[in-house]
């Protein structure tokens, strides 16, 4: 299957000129890519990868990455962080369809992971949910994504939390 995902990451100053990096990327497989250099010291990358599965795609793209440029820090894996216009566009309805539905079922709506002057949810959680609850039709390949990105980026923050204070604080979030 064909799966569709961008890489963002930040770059140091020894990965070399964008140019560069672009070469270095091509010749570690990386040549179903397009490279956004915009920003200086950032890189985004929108992979259509060809693997049996979102994961699979997902890991070899990351792997391929770690390859051409080592020093890069992943910021994240997307589609994954999104509000309520992203998944209105995702599924094909208006984001007000979307916010009555977050209204009338407030109790098992999924859980934004921030609040505030922006709410934003995984991606993969608001498609389940929509899927299950709702039964609006999910594209299986969006949703597979959504779900493997979802977990890389997960993954990347789990690496920050202090093993000391692991166990307590799964237990106060259980």
């Amino acid at each position: 299957m064909e799966y569709t995902f961008t890489l963002k990451y930040r770059l140091t100053p020894d990965d070399g000129t964008p140019h560069e990096v672009a070469e270095r990327l091509g010749a570690a497989g990386c040549t179903d890519a397009l490279v956004g250099v915009g920003l200086s010291g950032r890189l985004a990358l929108e992979f259509t990868r060809e693997a049996p599965s979102a994961e699979a795609a997902l890991l070899s793209a990351l792997t391929d990455v770690k390859t051409a440029v080592p020093h890069a820090q992943l910021i994240e894996a997307a589609p994954d962080f999104v509000g309520l216009t992203d998944v209105a566009e995702v599924v094909g309805v208006t984001r007000q369809n979307l916010r009555k539905l977050m209204l009338g079922y407030s109790a098992n709506f999924p859980l934004p992971v921030h609040e505030g002057s922006a709410t934003v949810w995984h991606l993969a959680d608001l498609l389940e949910w929509l899927k299950t609850r709702v039964a609006y039709q999910v594209e299986p390949t969006t949703l597979a994504v959504a779900q493997a990105t979802k977990q890389i980026n997960l993954a990347k923050l789990a690496l920050q939390i202090a093993p000391s204070t692991t166990q307590e604080v799964h237990a106060l979030l259980v």
